[in-house]
């Protein structure tokens, strides 16, 4: 069966994260990257797709009080969609900066909060959204065009 015959309708999966939760953290990533590896999907796509998801997850397990993250799989594209609910973010234009972070100290000592996970996902998407509501919650949509 090839990735067209596999890929002839549009396949949805959603992921719940944890606020706080760095055991389970990058888990919802791999298990995307798994799906679209098993699904065929280009290499290159497959590691873009995975960066993003796993920056989205860990902005929500670091800054949140949780969310989902819901993937979009169709023959064209791939659609990734994150949404929080937690504090927002104040400075959009400023979030978006390499470097810079709002993380604890206590993702920093683990190893997180390097300020480039909006960045990174903005760079590995073929078209990008993000908006965020101060004391509601952030919402961001990344979409990938998929190799034919």
């Amino acid at each position: 069966m090839t990735r067209k015959d596999r890929m002839n309708s549009s396949m949805i999966q959603v992921y719940e994260i944890e606020s706080g939760n760095f055991t389970k953290a990058g888990e919802a990533a791999g298990n995307i990257k798994k799906l679209l590896r098993q699904l065929g999907i280009d290499a290159g796509v497959v590691r873009r797709v995975s960066i993003a998801a796993y920056e989205a997850e860990m902005n929500m397990v670091i800054h949140s009080i949780g969310g989902i993250i819901k993937i979009l799989i169709d023959p064209e594209a791939i659609t990734f969609k994150a949404r929080d609910t937690g504090p927002g973010i104040e400075d959009i234009e400023l979030a978006m900066k390499e470097g810079y972070s709002t993380a604890t100290d206590f993702a920093r000592e683990l190893g997180f909060g390097a300020g480039m996970g909006l960045p990174n996902i903005k760079k590995c998407s073929d078209d990008f959204i993000i908006k965020s509501e101060v004391g509601v919650g952030t919402r961001l949509e990344a979409r990938f065009n998929i190799s034919t």
